[in-house]
């Protein structure tokens, strides 16, 4: 049977932007019980050999684009917590593509959506200090709502990262299928259970700014 003639599986997409707590928001829907890709599928998370080392922002375009469905290849997870990829040649920023995610919406209606948020300076500023993120890739890269040679100042940082809160209000108005949380927000891991209906029991730090302490791999945090 179909998702669109069963219960809908519940799936959970992020929308929110790299360093918004997209590392903290997969290690805890882990431990709430779902399967997370997030930003790079793992070797070890999939037997399909065309997945392993993928970039999620990729299999979610080459569904989207083959076959209108961008999960077409993804059903090994339940979740995604950071689709967006900036690294090896690829600008990819599904999180900003209205067509890919009302594709979503309409092959997976039991999709929740949510939007990861932080302050938009403090967001900038992690950002700058985030490998060479905010210093060479950004401006050096063709980015939605960031066109290549913009994103170098923090003004210009400050000035997209809200820029993209705001359009994914006006997409979705005041539709229940997306969450705007802020991580720093103590309530956080209790809105995201009750928007995806399961309780998450975790929430904390997973991903450390190099500058900081030892960071994972990724773009992410």
């Amino acid at each position: 049977m179909t998702e669109a003639t069963s219960a809908p599986r519940l799936r959970v997409v992020n929308l929110g932007l790299p360093k918004t707590g997209t590392t903290t928001l997969a290690h805890a829907l882990r431990l709430s019980g779902l399967k997370i890709a997030d930003y790079r599928i793992r070797r070890r998370q999939t037997s399909d050999p065309g997945l392993q080392g993928a970039f999620v922002g990729q299999c979610l375009y080459e569904g989207y684009f083959h076959s209108g469905d961008p999960l077409a290849r993804m059903g090994d997870f339940d979740g995604f917590s950071e689709i967006s990829c900036l690294r090896e040649g690829q600008s990819l920023w599904p999180q900003m593509d209205w067509g890919l995610i009302t594709a979503i919406r309409a092959h997976h209606p039991g999709t929740r959506f949510l939007a990861s948020w932080r302050e938009a300076r403090a967001l900038s500023d992690s950002m700058l200090r985030w490998s060479n993120l905010g210093t060479e890739r950004l401006p050096g890269s063709d980015v939605p709502g960031l066109p290549r040679g913009f994103g170098a100042t923090t003004a210009e940082r400050v000035r997209w990262i809200e820029g993209h809160y705001a359009h994914l209000r006006a997409l979705f108005r005041d539709d229940p299928a997306l969450l705007i949380y802020d991580v720093a927000d103590a309530e956080a891991p209790a809105r995201i259970g009750a928007h995806i209906g399961r309780p998450v029991t975790w929430w904390g730090r997973a991903n450390r700014n190099p500058k900081a302490g030892r960071a994972t791999e990724g773009q992410a945090a």
